[in-house]
């Protein structure tokens, strides 16, 4: 059976059909559908050959081109199909829902495969769903704190407690500082990351808490979508408040076994804001291994920063304090849940 399937239903069988994506690997990799695996028709130079002759020729000078590109590669894209797909059922799409992925389609389906489903609209289609999506109305709480209090590992708690999460500096492999990038792999295109981010969105109920990560509108090279962070910015923020040494504790736990290089260059991002002197003291303590002085020279700018932040907030009457006084993160969790249940859900 070969047919064509709009977004709603291609988005309901991800989970049972296979997706393949016959767009070039630089449109692939600049984002695509969590789990669909590339065969592309052209490679990134075949596809701009091909456009080229589009524009400056004809359709079917670019057609006659395509043809000579693709013929080669028919029986590599069946023995790739058959590899992703063995009970020969599919789902393929393109850009737009155009030649490319019928072309493709109809050739697995000359060839055995007994059902094939493009997408309407193709991989346009998808984004278009998925950046509409943040625009629902969800019952979110942004948990919020000082730099060091552990919120994404309480995040990580409150989900083992049955709580809907969504770890944003998770999804951007980044922790939204600095130094945020360091130990992290490589952070994924914009594009991706909404991709990704919607992935795990479409899964909530939205008349249930979401809980979410206070952060600036930026995560390292990424954006959390629009209308997601003003949503973020209009719901109840949670913040707790965790005394300055034990974040401090917190921050060269999770710090000090990085190489000095890399801490070194993120100390020099900052050094602006910290001034000439604390930026020299923080690469003397650097060299010193006197980690807990670092955090604490970091700390009076970040510190400062949030609280500017947090003060915005406040005229709108949605935030919450919780004191706290120990990094335990499950616990914490347990006393974060009871204060949401009691004083804000």
């Amino acid at each position: 059976m070969l047919k064509e399937i709009d977004i709603n239903t291609g988005l309901q069988l991800v989970n049972k059909l296979p997706i393949i994506d016959v767009r070039s690997p630089g449109e692939f990799e600049k984002g695509h559908i969590p789990g669909a695996v590339n065969i592309p028709l052209f490679s990134n130079s075949e596809r701009a050959h091909v456009g080229t002759v589009y524009k400056k020729e004809s359709k079917e000078k670019a057609m006659e081109i395509g043809l000579k590109y693709v013929e080669p590669k028919l029986n590599y894209f069946i023995k790739k199909a058959e590899e992703i797909a063995p009970e020969k059922s599919v789902i393929v799409h393109c850009w737009r829902g155009g030649m490319r992925s019928k072309a493709f389609a109809k050739h697995l389906h000359d060839n055995g495969f007994n059902n094939v489903s493009t997408i309407i609209g193709g991989y346009k289609s998808f984004r278009n769903y998925a950046l509409n999506s943040f625009c629902t109305k969800a019952q979110l709480c942004t948990l919020g704190g000082y730099t060091g209090s552990g919120k994404t590992y309480i995040l990580h708690r409150l989900q083992e407690m049955g709580e809907q999460v969504i770890d944003l500096e998770g999804l951007a492999n980044h922790k939204g500082s600095a130094f945020g990038g360091i130990g992290q792999n490589k952070q994924p295109t914009i594009e991706q990351f909404e991709n990704n981010l919607f992935w795990e969105w479409k899964n909530f109920d939205y008349s249930k808490t979401i809980w979410v990560e206070d952060e600036s509108h930026r995560i390292g090279s990424v954006n959390i979508p629009m209308n997601l962070f003003e949503n973020m910015k209009n719901e109840p923020l949670l913040f707790i408040n965790l005394p300055q040494s034990e974040r401090i504790k917190h921050l060269v736990d999770e710090y000090a076994t990085f190489p000095k290089t890399e801490l070194a260059i993120s100390i020099d991002h900052i050094s602006k804001r910290l001034g000439g002197e604390n930026t020299k003291k923080a690469l003397q303590c650097l060299e010193e291994d006197n980690f807990e002085f670092i955090a604490e020279i970091a700390l009076k700018y970040y510190d400062k920063y949030y609280l500017r932040g947090l003060n915005k907030r406040e005229s709108q009457k949605n935030v919450f304090t919780l004191n706290l006084i120990n990094i335990d993160f499950k616990q914490n969790a347990i006393k974060i849940k009871d204060f949401y249940d009691e004083n804000i859900g």
